[in-house]
């Protein structure tokens, strides 16, 4: 089908990554900016010393400010913004893009607004244009430099995604195709709440054992809504879901978590609110929501959620989870 010409629509350390593994992968690649000063001096040198330094762009990379010209002969887009501003983002681009192009979404989160997953924001925006979830456990810093990674890339159509992995896969960044992007949206999605919570008991001092029970009781948690709202069992304990809270979990790389430090070290609980990347801050109430209307117990998501909402200090929320009854372990 000739060389494959990827649009990315972001060009924060993420969507700089994305580009140079699609690059590595043999595609065409343009890159777009909202800022388009900004967009001029990346170009210029050919590296973005703001969100990505280190990593040199590949010369089949070209960088744009101008959103019309990035999208005119794209025959895949992929959305590396934030969560909360994709849909402003979408809408922008919508009347740019061809009918039937695949739309490949790496936000990982719920809109706050509406509660619906990243999947459902694309198909408003772009009804037609079929959307795929990309995630995993992946840093940017990571996918720039050529680490080996692993994530998986999910739609309902299952060999659209099966050929957009071949496409945009290399050895250094492997793509599993799968047809269950409810869960693999779900797992980006909490893992960045659930990472708070464990952010904050490793900011706390309460040790590596509790650290590690903590983790596979979130793990419990994800996975008990994943199945209640449509995610498969398979997917959750995979790369999107289990492998990505993993790597999340436990990394100072991972903005949520490295909130979560702050927040048990005595941070401000708003300070999260200043960076749209920490991605938790903004699921949190929502994911707590969305677990009440579902009817699934979500114990530590709620303590997250009630703590960055005010209702209950760092201490009490410890406290209010220590002091849970007894129980049959379940999952």
């Amino acid at each position: 089908m000739g060389q494959p010409r990827v649009a990315i629509l972001g060009a924060g350390a993420w969507g700089t990554a994305l580009a140079g593994a699609a690059a590595a992968a043999g595609c065409q690649v343009a890159l777009w900016g909202r800022d388009a000063d900004a967009m001029a001096r990346i170009d210029a040198s050919r590296e973005n010393h703001v969100h990505l330094p280190g990593v040199r762009l590949a010369p089949c990379i070209t960088v744009l400010g101008a959103l019309d010209v990035a999208l005119a002969s794209a025959d895949c887009v992929i959305a590396a913004s934030p969560a909360q501003p994709l849909r402003a983002l979408l809408t922008r681009a919508a009347s740019h893009v061809r009918a039937g192009v695949p739309l490949v979404v790496s936000a990982k989160g719920i809109e706050r607004t509406t509660g619906l997953f990243m999947g459902d924001v694309a198909r408003q925006c772009w009804p037609d244009n079929p959307p795929f979830i990309l995630s995993g456990p992946s840093f940017a810093s990571d996918v720039g430099r050529k680490l080996p990674t692993a994530v998986t890339l999910a739609g309902d159509e299952l060999a659209v995604a099966e050929e957009l992995c071949a496409r945009l896969g290399s050895p250094a960044f492997r793509l599993y195709h799968s047809d269950d992007p409810r869960g693999v949206a779900v797992g980006g999605a909490a893992k960045n709440v659930l990472a708070i919570a464990c952010g904050i008991a490793q900011g706390r001092g309460l040790g590596a054992s509790a650290v590690a029970a903590l983790q596979a009781r979130a793990f419990a948690e994800l996975s008990r809504f994943g199945r209640a709202v449509g995610g498969r069992a398979e997917t959750l304990a995979g790369l999107s879901g289990l492998g990505d809270l993993v790597l999340t979990c436990g990394s100072a790389q991972s903005r949520n978590f490295s909130f979560g430090l702050r927040l048990g070290d005595g941070g401000p609980a708003d300070l999260g609110r200043e960076d749209a990347v920490v991605e938790g801050v903004w699921t949190a109430p929502i994911l707590a929501e969305l677990a009440v209307r579902h009817g699934v117990d979500m114990p530590i998501a709620a303590s997250v959620a009630a703590v960055l909402d005010g209702r209950l200090t760092v201490a009490d929320a410890i406290d209010n989870l220590l002091s849970r009854p007894f129980r049959a372990e379940r999952s």
